[in-house]
């Protein structure tokens, strides 16, 4: 497996991913298969402070992870928000936990200071990855979203990356 900076030739994989996380997961609240063109504009407006990696396995894209705006405020510059999927025929085998780490490294790369998770109820797997590189439940919102007839909770993790020197 090979982690490399995504490309836009990428997209099609990338969205393919995003939509089995959609309609089989509880990893994002979308509801409904993007097509490329919204997952085109969500590609543009990742950047080289905001990247976007791909987990690349014989050719073919099997994961992603990305670093995107926490919140708009200048104030806010030095956090991002971590999320990363793995194509299901691919979970389990470390793909996540690589592009896990190769987001962190990102972010330490690009100076920020904290990274930001949401994990929504019915993750567990995502829960404990996350909680492995050291990121620390801050908070729980309480039923905020509606997937699959139920509603979630959504766990928030914080990692300040200036606290550690490793993971």
């Amino acid at each position: 497996m090979h982690i490399r900076p995504a490309e836009i030739s990428d997209l099609d994989e990338i969205t393919a991913v995003y939509n089995e996380a959609i309609l089989t997961t509880t990893a994002t609240f979308d509801l409904e298969p993007k097509t490329r063109e919204d997952r085109l504009q969500w590609f543009e407006s990742h950047d080289e402070r905001f990247p976007i990696l791909v987990a690349e396995c014989d050719g073919r894209v099997v994961g992603w992870s990305c670093l995107s705006r926490w919140r708009p405020r200048r104030a806010y510059d030095g956090t991002a928000e971590t999320s990363f999927y793995v194509k299901e025929d691919q979970r389990g085998q470390g793909v996540g936990r690589q592009l896990k780490q190769a987001i962190i490294e990102e972010a330490r790369r690009l100076k920020f200071h904290t990274l930001i998770a949401g994990v929504a109820e019915g993750s567990q797997a995502s829960l404990h990855l996350n909680q492995s590189f050291g990121f620390e439940v801050v908070g729980t919102f309480k039923q905020v979203g509606q997937k699959f007839g139920k509603m979630l909770d959504v766990t928030y993790l914080q990692k300040i990356l200036d606290a550690d020197s490793g993971g």
